[in-house]
């Protein structure tokens, strides 16, 4: 079901999205060559719990899950599309390597959720032009998400700004509602038609998160369940913004 938040509800999820991206600031400063995933995923938890709130992925279970989700973070480098696990001795960032950093937070009830796409150390040039290009398509769903726009005019823009990337989406991801829960209604896909789908409505919380892949865009599952990566094994890279549709411009609550 699609719900649409009130007033105050949207002045906690801003207060949210502001923590939250404190949160992302800080873990940048340590996104550098030999430290480890699960380090990066220890410090989210001490940051978020610290603020007095509940990180959001940890021991959440989606549907068709076989177990909850063990970590704060998402964290997938290069070819892992999303869902990375954190690991202590096996995902040590290296000199090169692009990752995606995927987090949400709930507080006071109302649940934010976010991702960013880091280079690690000095990166070469095509991976700082597929980080670029995924950027702008967050920033061009964004633009498209006004009241009286509909769920595939978002599609539609994130669709034209990859297409003129060179870049491919990753295939069956999806952005989503959010707020009161992690995944909510309405689904929104990272393609699409102007004027099909959903109306927008003031007070509607999405994420809006497109992926761009080097290659085909084809995805499949680690067997670990979660972690999803590129059927070629070229790198992909992940933005995502929880915002408020409004009568204007959309309030963009994860951003300082």
């Amino acid at each position: 079901m699609v719900t649409i938040k009130t007033e105050a509800e949207i002045e906690i999820l801003k207060e949210a999205g502001r923590r939250q991206a404190l949160y992302f600031k800080k873990l940048k400063e340590h996104i550098v060559p030999g430290v480890s995933t699960d380090f990066l995923d220890k410090l989210a938890f001490k940051l978020i719990t610290e603020g007095g709130d509940t990180p959001a992925f940890l021991n959440y279970r989606p549907e068709g899950a076989k177990k909850p989700y063990p970590s704060s973070l998402c964290v997938s480098i290069n070819e892992e599309v999303v869902h990375g696990l954190p690991s202590l001795k096996e995902k040590i960032l290296k000199e090169g390597d692009i990752v995606g950093i995927d987090m949400g937070l709930s507080h006071k009830g109302m649940i934010v959720d976010s991702a960013i796409t880091f280079p690690v150390g000095e990166v070469d040039s095509v991976a700082k032009k597929l980080i670029k290009a995924t950027r702008d398509c967050l920033d061009a769903g964004i633009k498209a998400a006004k009241a009286g726009n509909s769920i595939g005019d978002i599609g539609f823009a994130i669709e034209e700004t990859a297409r003129i990337s060179g870049f491919s989406i990753a295939e069956n991801l999806v952005g989503h509602g959010v707020g009161y829960k992690l995944h909510e209604d309405p689904y929104v896909p990272n393609w699409g038609k102007k004027g099909e789908g959903l109306t927008l409505k003031p007070g509607l919380v999405l994420a809006i998160e497109p992926i761009l892949c080097e290659g085909t865009g084809q995805v499949v599952f680690e067997k670990d369940g979660y972690t999803v990566r590129t059927k070629d094994r070229k790198r992909s890279a992940h933005f995502e913004h929880t915002i408020v549709i409004t009568d204007g411009k959309p309030i963009v609550v994860t951003i300082l």
